[in-house]
C-alpha cells in the first residue's frame, strides 16, 4: 500500500490525474446511460446499445490509461509500440462487451455479478497489456501481491457498479453507478501502477513502430472524448424518446384500464402478450396469470370448470387460422349470462388483437325496440307491421294444404265512448277487448290490433267456414259482454268482417281487403254481427269509392242545394218554419237523396263542407222570407265536434242578416254522447245567440228524458217511426202521448215527423202536438217554391 501511495503522490503530475479522472468519469456516464439503454430494449436494438456502451467503455478505459501513463514520471522517456497499444483497445472493447451482454440478459444478482467481474478483467487485459506495449530504456518487474489487488479492485467494484444500476433507472441510481465504474477504473490503474518496479538498463531501446506518450496521450484522449461525448449526447436523446415514449406508453396503459371495452392481445402462436383489466374483469379471469399463456390452455382449464361450452382446442385452431389468414371475425359468447360480442382483428405479425364489449344490455334494448316496432304500445298486441308477417307464413301454410281465414274487427261506437267517458277509460277498454280477444281465439291463431279500435285475427289450419263463423260468433259474445272500468259499466258491440284462403285471396293484402269489404257490409247491416266475404263486396266497395270521388268533386263544381220542406202549426195550418235539407244534383245520376251520401260524407269529413254549405245558403234564402217564418237546419255530431262551430253560425247571420231567433238548430241524441261538459258549453253560448236548439228523433235512444233535464231545448221533434204507427200500434200511440204531455209540462214545442195522412193528423192534434211535418203538406223543394208553399197548406209529394 505504502509503494502505491509513493506512486501516486511522487511519480504522478496531479494536474493529469486530474484529467484522467474527468475522462474516465465521463466515459463512466455515457457508460451507464447506455446500459440502461441496452436493458429497456429486446433483439437487434439491444446488440446496438450493447455494441455502442462496450466501444464507449472500452475507449474510455484505454483514454484514461494512457492519459494517466501520461502523468507518469518514469514512463516519460518511453514510447508505445503501436500493435500492442491497439491489442490493448481490443481487449478493452471485446472484453466489456462479454460482460456487458451477460449482466444485461439477466435481472438475477449471480449474473450481474458476474457479467460485472467480467468488465473489471477487461480493464485489467487492458491496462497490462497497455503496459506492455511501453519501450523504454528500463525493465519492468511487477509485484505479485500488488496486481492481484489492482485486478480484485477492479473487479469488485465493477460488479458493484453494475449492481446499482440495474436496481433502477433513475438519477441517483445512475450517478451511483458512475462513480463506482469510475472508482474501479481509476483504483485498478493506479494500484497497478504501484506494483511496477523499473531497472534502467540502457541495451534496451525503442523500436521504430512505436509512438511518443505525450502524442498517444493527445490522440487516445481527443478521441474517447468525441466517441464517448457523441454516446452520451445519443444516449440523453433516447432517454428523452423513451421518457415521451413512457409517457405515452403511461397515456396508453390509462387509456386501455379505462376502455368500456376489454382488450387482449395474443401473438401468432395464440399467446397472450397483454390484456387489460376491463378483460380479466369481464371473462372473470383475475384470479389466474395470463401473460405469456396459450389462450387455449385457458380456454382448456375453463372448459374443465363448465365455464366454456364447446371444443377449446377446435375454437382456438380457428382462430388462429383466420388470424394468419389476415380475417376479422365477429363472434357472441355467452359467459355468465352475459352476452359478450367479441371483434378479432389480425395483425402483422401473424398474432390478433381481440376487444370484448359486453352488448347484454344492449341486445335487451334491440329486443325492446323490435317489440315496440311490432307490438301495440297499449295492448302489446302485435301491431299491423308483425300481423303481416305473420299473415305471410300462415299462407305459406296454406300452400302445403292448410286453410286460413282473416277476420276485420272493428268495435261499435267506440267513438263515442272515447269522447264521452275520456281517452283513459277508452284505452282500459281496449286493453281488455284485447285480453277477451286472446282468450277466444285458439293456440295456433293470432290477434292483433290495426289501429285505433280496429282489431284482426288470423285463423290458420281450420278456415273452412264453419270454423270461422264459430270464431265469429265468440268473438262477438266475448266483446259484447259488458265490462266495468272505474266505476263505469260499459256495453259495446263489435262487427267482424271474414275472408278465407285461397278462395277470397293468396297474399296478404287481398285478404285484408276483402274482410275489409265485408266488415264494411256488417256495419251496414246494423253492426254488432259479422259477415264474409262476397264476390259482390267488391263491385260495391268500387261504387263506394267512386261516389266518393264525385262527392269531392261535387263541392267544387257547386252541385248542392238547399231544399225545404214546410212545418205547420197543428191548431192554425199556418207555416211557422221550413227544415233546410241538403240535395245533390248529380250530373249523371240526377237528384241524389241526402241518405245515399250523407254517411259517407260524415265518414270522410267532407260534411263540414256541406255543413258549412247548408248553413249559409239556407240563413241567405231565409233572410227573405216573412218574419214569421223560421228556419231549422240538422246539424250532425261530426259538425258538432268542430271548434270553429259557433264562428261559422255567427259567420252566417251576419253575412245574410238574419235574426239569430228565426234560426233553429236541430241535433240528435249522438251529438250529446260526446265530451258532455263541451257540447252543453257551445249549446249555452248558441242559446245566447239567440239561436234556438231542438232534439231531433227524440224517442229513439237510452237517455232521452236525462237529456232534457240536462238542457233546457226549445223544441222536441218526435221520430218518424212512431208517426207511421199510430194507427196500427197501442204503444206509439202511448209514447207520442207521453212526449206531448211532456212538451206541455216542460213549455216546450213538440214536432212530429212523417205525417203523411189526415188520421195521422187528427190524432196529433187531439194528443196536443205543437207542430207538424211530412209528405201531407209537402216534400222538400227548392227555394224558388217556397212562396208558393207558405200559400198553399198542402202540396202533394208529387206535384
Amino acid at each position: 500500500m505504502h509503494q502505491v501511495l509513493y506512486c501516486l503522490t511522487d511519480e504522478h503530475d496531479w494536474r493529469l490525474v486530474v484529467l484522467a479522472g474527468a475522462v474516465c468519469l465521463l466515459a463512466s456516464a455515457a457508460a451507464i446511460s447506455l446500459f440502461h439503454r441496452a436493458r429497456a430494449t429486446q433483439g437487434v436494438g439491444r446488440l446496438t446499445w450493447l455494441g455502442l456502451d462496450a466501444a464507449v467503455s472500452g475507449c474510455g478505459i484505454w483514454a484514461t490509461h494512457f492519459i494517466a501513463m501520461l502523468a507518469y514520471g518514469p514512463g516519460g522517456a518511453g514510447a508505445y509500440n503501436i500493435p500492442v497499444t491497439i491489442l490493448s483497445l481490443i481487449f478493452a472493447i471485446s472484453v466489456t462487451f462479454v460482460g456487458l451482454s451477460i449482466a444485461v440478459s439477466s435481472s438475477r444478482a449471480v449474473w450481474i455479478v458476474l457479467g460485472g467481474a467480467i468488465v473489471g478483467s477487461g480493464v485489467a487485459a487492458m491496462h497490462y497489456t497497455g503496459m506492455a506495449a511501453l519501450e523504454m530504456p528500463a525493465r519492468v518487474h511487477w509485484i505479485g501481491s500488488t496486481v492481484a489487488v489492482s485486478v480484485l479492485s477492479g473487479i469488485v467494484f465493477a460488479a458493484l457498479a453494475l449492481l446499482v444500476a440495474v436496481r433502477r433507472d433513475d438519477l441517483f441510481h445512475a450517478l451511483t453507478a458512475m462513480v463506482l465504474l469510475t472508482v474501479a477504473i481509476v483504483a485498478h490503474h493506479f494500484t497497478a501502477m504501484g506494483a511496477v518496479v523499473l531497472t534502467p538498463d540502457p541495451t534496451l531501446a525503442i523500436g521504430g513502430l512505436s509512438i511518443p506518450p505525450a502524442s498517444l496521450s493527445f490522440l487516445t484522449a481527443s478521441a474517447a472524448v468525441a466517441i464517448i461525448a457523441i454516446a452520451l449526447v445519443a444516449a440523453l436523446l433516447d432517454r428523452r424518446a423513451r421518457g415521451e415514449l413512457g409517457a405515452q406508453q403511461m397515456v396508453l396503459d390509462t387509456a386501455l384500464e379505462n376502455m368500456s371495452q376489454g382488450l387482449c392481445m395474443f401473438d401468432a402462436d395464440g399467446k397472450i402478450m397483454l390484456f387489460n383489466e376491463r378483460y380479466a374483469a369481464m371473462l372473470r379471469r383475475t384470479d389466474i396469470a395470463l401473460t405469456g399463456r396459450l389462450l387455449v390452455d385457458v380456454l382448456r382449464e375453463e372448459q374443465a370448470k363448465g365455464e366454456w361450452q364447446g371444443d377449446a382446442d377446435e375454437f382456438f385452431a380457428r382462430l388462429v387460422a383466420d388470424a394468419r389468414e389476415g380475417r376479422t371475425t365477429t363472434d357472441v359468447v355467452n359467459r355468465f349470462g352475459r352476452s359478450i360480442r367479441v371483434v378479432n382483428q389480425p395483425m402483422q405479425s401473424g398474432g390478433w388483437v381481440a376487444t370484448f364489449e359486453d352488448i347484454t344490455e344492449w341486445l335487451e334494448a334491440q329486443a325492446k325496440i323490435s317489440h315496440m316496432a311490432r307490438h301495440d304500445a297499449l295492448t302489446s298486441l302485435p301491431n299491423r307491421v308483425l300481423f303481416h308477417e305473420q299473415l305471410e307464413q300462415g299462407l305459406r301454410r296454406t300452400r302445403s294444404g292448410d286453410q286460413l281465414a282473416v277476420l276485420c274487427l272493428d268495435l261499435d261506437h267506440f267513438k263515442d265512448i272515447n269522447d264521452s267517458l275520456g281517452h283513459p277509460i277508452g284505452d282500459a277498454l281496449l286493453k281488455e277487448v284485447g285480453r277477451r280477444l286472446t282468450a277466444a281465439v285458439g293456440e295456433s291463431d293470432t290477434v292483433a290490433r290495426l289501429g285505433g279500435d280496429e282489431f284482426a285475427v288470423v285463423q290458420i289450419g281450420r278456415s273452412e267456414e264453419t270454423a270461422a263463423r264459430s270464431l265469429a260468433g265468440r268473438l262477438v259474445e266475448a266483446i259484447s259482454a259488458p265490462y266495468e272500468i272505474d266505476d263505469h259499466q260499459i256495453v259495446i258491440g263489435v262487427s267482424i268482417g271474414i275472408s278465407l284462403s285461397p278462395q277470397d285471396g293468396s297474399n296478404p293484402d287481398e285478404l285484408l281487403k276483402n274482410a275489409d269489404l265485408a266488415l264494411y257490409r256488417a256495419k251496414a247491416d246494423g253492426r254488432g254481427t259479422y259477415r264474409f266475404f262476397e264476390t259482390g263486396m267488391d263491385a260495391r266497395a268500387q261504387a263506394r269509392r267512386l261516389l266518393e270521388m264525385d262527392l269531392r268533386a261535387a263541392l267544387q263544381r257547386d252541385e248542392f242545394e238547399a231544399y225545404y220542406q214546410p212545418i205547420r202549426d197543428v191548431a192554425s195550418g199556418h207555416v211557422v218554419a221550413f227544415e233546410a235539407l241538403l240535395r245533390w244534383n248529380h250530373p249523371q245520376r240526377g237528384l241524389i237523396a241526402p241518405i245515399d251520401f250523407i254517411p259517407l260524407a260524415e265518414e270522410t269529413g267532407l260534411i263540414l263542407q256541406l255543413g258549412e254549405f247548408v248553413l249559409r245558403s239556407a240563413c241567405t234564402d231565409a233572410a227573405t222570407w216573412p218574419d214569421d217564418v223560421d228556419l231549422a237546419v240538422n246539424l250532425s255530431p261530426v259538425q258538432f265536434k268542430n271548434p270553429n262551430l259557433i264562428a261559422s253560425v255567427i259567420a252566417a247571420l251576419a253575412a245574410s242578416g238574419l235574426d239569430a231567433r228565426r234560426l233553429e238548430l236541430e241535433i240528435t241524441e249522438s251529438v250529446l254522447l260526446q265530451n258532455s261538459e263541451a257540447t252543453l258549453a257551445t249549446l249555452h253560448e248558441l242559446r245566447a245567440m239567440g239561436v234556438r236548439i231542438s232534439l231531433d228523433d227524440f224517442g229513439t235512444g237510452y237517455s232521452s228524458l236525462s237529456y232534457l233535464r240536462s238542457f233546457p231545448f226549445d223544441k222536441i221533434k218526435i221520430d218518424r217511426s212512431f208517426v207511421s204507427e199510430l194507427a196500427t200500434r197501442e204503444d206509439s200511440m202511448a209514447i207520442i202521448r207521453a212526449v206531448t204531455g211532456l212538451g206541455r209540462s216542460l213549455g216546450i214545442v213538440t214536432t212530429a215527423e212523417g205525417v203523411e195522412n189526415d188520421a195521422q193528423l187528427e190524432l196529433l192534434r187531439r194528443e196536443g202536438c205543437t207542430q207538424a211535418q211530412g209528405y201531407l203538406f209537402s216534400k222538400p223543394r227548392p227555394a224558388s217554391d217556397v212562396a208558393v208553399m207558405l200559400n198553399r197548406p198542402r202540396l202533394l209529394a208529387s206535384a
